[in-house]
């Protein structure tokens, strides 16, 4: 487990997934993130919870370390790194599965938007215990 990370969900990458090089195409870096991003808030019982928070993704970095390959299983760690005002900002690293074998790590920055204006709203404190237990939990 890379330090500091307590949720995983592991895939397997799809022909799909693959660029004429063999390798995993740079823009499905961010579709991983998704996924895990998705899975970690599944996890922690945010997605049932935010159903009236909506999300922006307003920053959105990857920092490429080495090929990841058709039909390997990846690791896609997460954790919430910092809640703001009205931001949450979410790291991810992608590992070969099972092994501390770094592929990329992932940023991102969520602001927690009004649909109507597109402006962005507080982030309830209920939103960062929830969030600081599960992390806490799932570390121990």
């Amino acid at each position: 487990m890379p330090a500091g990370f307590a949720f995983c969900h592991t895939i397997r990458v799809r022909w799909s997934e693959v660029d004429p090089q063999g390798v995993v195409f740079n823009a499905r870096y961010l579709d991983y993130a998704d996924i895990a991003i998705t899975e970690y808030w599944r996890a922690v019982g945010f997605r049932s919870d935010a159903a009236d928070m909506q999300f922006h993704v307003a920053t959105a970095t990857v920092d490429f370390k080495k090929p990841i390959y058709p039909d390997e299983l990846i690791d896609l760690w997460i954790r919430t790194d910092r809640i703001g005002t009205s931001s949450m900002t979410m790291l991810i690293e992608i590992h070969g599965a099972g092994a501390n074998d770094l592929r990329a790590n992932i940023r991102e920055v969520h602001v927690h938007v009004d649909l109507a204006t597109h402006r962005p709203q507080l982030i309830p404190d209920t939103v960062r215990v929830t969030f600081a237990n599960f992390d806490a939990a799932a570390s121990l």
